[in-house]
């Protein structure tokens, strides 16, 4: 017998093999998510136009519209929709290239059912902090409605004193390595700020990975960042690359930074200082060239002074 569906947050299972469709279907019910179906990206876009979503689970490969149209039509239109690639096609190259178009996360088939539900149980979180702050800006203008004869720079609208000095010091920190941090309250546009920095640096054409670290269950941040090898724990049925790995040669985001353990801080660090790392379970030392943005809301001189992050 299967559980009534009791969550709120509904999850879109995308796949052309009906089986499939059914094994997701009744794992996510019986975890309380409502389910809804859909054979390939375009009878998926019809679902979305009719109900709300709150994740999207996608193969990659279908006929018609592929996980990666599905996944670029999505993340222009709605943004706050996480959207989880599963695939047999597992490799860092696909991973990049779906991570980099907007996906959530990438799981290779054939998947843990344990490492799913807490890839969608994490999804379903960053998509409550979505509509958060989109109600934390709600009496903020849209884009179109500002008189167009406001000045626009980065994406951002403004003139007031205090944004035209935002956009020159990202204009002089943009094409710079330096490790940024930035700091504002929720739906202030920091993620905005982020993507100006990596979109005006030489590294605009290489991936720009973001990972909101409060999304993340504790246990599994140090996985999420440096990734890890098959066996590496349980449910860990195949390897696995983190973000650092997916951000080579370009830009990681990490939002919320706050909120990373004090234990994975000093890893971090090693990182930052070095440039390599291992993955959890590994003995190969990989090194990666990212530049490092941060944000939080929170104040870090505070968290330092309570022993609660590293200075």
């Amino acid at each position: 017998m299967e559980a009534v569906e009791t969550n709120e947050e509904v999850v879109l299972v995308v796949d052309d093999e009906i089986n499939l469709r059914k094994v997701l279907g009744t794992l996510l019910r019986r975890s309380g998510y409502s389910v809804r179906t859909a054979s390939d990206g375009l009878e998926a876009l019809d679902v979305l136009n009719r109900e709300a979503i709150s994740v999207i689970v996608t193969d990659l490969k279908m006929p018609r519209m592929d996980g990666l149209e599905l996944l670029s039509k999505v993340h222009t239109e709605r943004p706050d929709i996480p959207v989880i690639m599963v695939t047999a096609f597992g490799t860092v190259d696909r991973a990049v290239e779906a991570i980099k178009a907007g996906a959530f996360d990438f799981i290779t088939k054939p998947f843990d059912r344990t490492e799913l539900k807490q890839v969608i149980d994490k999804a379903a979180y960053q998509f409550q902090l979505n509509q958060r702050e989109v109600m934390d800006s709600d009496g903020q203008k849209e884009p179109s409605q500002v008189d167009s004869a406001v000045p626009k720079r980065f994406g951002m609208v403004g003139s007031s004193p205090a944004m035209e000095d935002m956009f020159d010091l990202i204009d002089r920190v943009a094409d710079t390595p330096s490790t940024v941090l930035i700091h504002g309250e929720s739906g202030t546009g920091k993620e905005l700020v982020a993507r100006a920095l990596h979109e005006h640096s030489v590294r605009k054409d290489e991936p720009f990975i973001r990972i909101n670290c409060a999304a993340i269950p504790k246990e599994l941040v140090e996985s999420e960042l440096f990734g890890h090898e098959r066996g590496a724990f349980t449910g860990a049925v195949s390897s696995k690359p983190g973000r650092f790995e997916l951000a080579n040669n370009g830009t990681l985001f990490l939002d919320e930074v706050s909120e990373i353990p004090l234990e994975i801080q000093v890893k971090l660090l090693r990182v930052l200082q070095e440039s390599n790392f291992e993955r959890v379970g590994g003995v190969r030392t990989i090194e990666v060239d990212v530049r490092l943005i941060a944000a939080t809301n929170r104040d870090l001189q505070n968290l330092i002074d309570e022993g609660k992050f590293r200075e």
